[in-house]
């Protein structure tokens, strides 16, 4: 490294690292996301965060954010110098669809913002294959212009010396796992999700074999427009969005008044139906429905083994009274179908099967449970660990 590198590295420090996550990091970090996102914080941009996730009754879900978070912070504090001295003050999915983009602009740039030292962004897919336009540039030092690439991580720190922006996403959406680093002990993420989770898991102990299943958050956390639009025929579900994604409506067997409220509706028991046929498999609710849909097609559609461990899926034609149902449910929660399509791209998705999404109902159910374990037999290590931490810093 040349004396004019050095001293451009000293005056914007960034670290750029390729690969950092594997390819099944990120496609269970974009399950995720997918399967439990609501609208984000700038228009087009979805978002997912660990208290969301615990508050939504999917605090399992939060387990392999848990590695990879760690992993970021000791990247952070050997390349600036900083060990033992950061907290993780924030962990999110963010996802950017058509038409999000944001300005220049630095991680700490409002004053309750200030408690941010260092950003890490770690890209989930790729520009030019899983979405256009969204290239991320930095105002000034090297590299200018970094696309992303699925697995590459870029680390920087959050003040004005790598003021950043992000071009308008044209096509896809574009998915990250950001963090954001402090060295302020009393805006660590840890202490609040743990209180959280105590709460969260101490209600649901009598019931334990179930409380893997979603609760949905209030509605109006899923109901989008594009450019925060107020226009009501250009506002859509997203849960419901994403089903239609991947090519299901669904089935209320109750009789729809729509001359009343229905926002309430998508917390009730439901079932999916796929172009002129009804699945049997009654879900708790939509958000049920979505995270089977998403892990369906992350991890089952391409599995033959396990189609040929059960028998077939079953499913009867729709009448045309349940195809009527089907149709008052969209024209209240998805409107225009282009219009969801064109956030929420039918991706290429392999042929489905009854059989493996009858299979998938039960392996997503072993891996919120293996996963929900996990989180009971992690919570008192990590209480401990957060409660030695406080210490270290009160001391200080």
């Amino acid at each position: 490294m040349t004396e004019m590198e050095m001293e451009m590295e000293m005056e914007h420090p960034r670290l750029i690292l390729h690969n950092f996550l594997t390819e099944d990091e990120c496609k269970e970090l974009e399950f995720i996301h997918k399967s439990s996102s609501t609208i984000g914080y700038r228009p087009n941009v979805f978002s997912t965060t660990l208290s969301h996730l615990i508050a939504t009754n999917s605090s399992h879900l939060i387990i392999p954010f848990l590695p990879i978070r760690d992993r970021l912070k000791e990247k952070a504090e050997e390349f600036f110098g900083c060990e033992y001295e950061l907290v993780t003050e924030f962990t999110g999915l963010i996802s950017w669809s058509r038409g999000a983009s944001i300005g220049w602009h630095s991680d700490d740039n409002r004053p309750y913002l200030k408690q941010r030292d260092f950003t890490a962004v770690c890209y989930l897919n790729s520009y030019g294959k899983d979405f256009e336009g969204g290239l991320f540039h930095f105002q000034d030092g090297e590299p200018k212009t970094i696309a992303p690439m699925a697995g590459d991580v870029v680390i920087y720190t959050a003040d004005s010396r790598n003021t950043h922006s992000v071009d308008e996403v044209a096509d896809g959406e574009r998915l990250t796992l950001t963090l954001w680093f402090s060295r302020d002990s009393s805006h660590d993420e840890d202490a609040k999700l743990i209180l959280l989770l105590e709460e969260n898991l101490m209600h649901k102990s009598n019931n334990v074999p179930w409380s893997f299943l979603p609760l949905p958050a209030s509605d109006n956390m899923y109901w989008f427009s594009p450019n925060q639009a107020s226009n009501q025929d250009i506002k859509f579900d997203i849960r419901l969005g994403r089903l239609h994604a991947l090519g299901f409506d669904v089935y209320y067997s109750q009789d729809l008044n729509l001359t009343t409220d229905l926002s309430e509706l998508l917390m009730e028991p439901m079932q999916l139906a796929r172009r002129d046929q009804l699945l049997d498999h009654k879900f708790v609710n939509v958000l049920h429905s979505l995270q089977v849909a998403q892990f369906y097609f992350w991890k089952l559609c391409k599995s033959q083994a396990l189609t040929n461990k059960v028998q077939c899926g079953k499913v009867v034609r729709l009448s045309q009274s349940q195809s009527e149902k089907i149709a008052q449910v969209n024209s209240v929660f998805l409107k225009d179908t282009k219009l969801v399509e064109t956030f929420f791209h039918s991706a290429d998705q392999c042929c489905f099967e009854p059989a493996t999404f009858s299979a998938a109902i039960t392996a997503w159910e072993d891996y919120s449970c293996k996963l929900h374990k996990e989180i009971l037999l992690s919570l008192p290590q990590w209480r401990a660990h957060q409660a030695i931490y406080s210490i270290k810093f009160d001391v200080l």
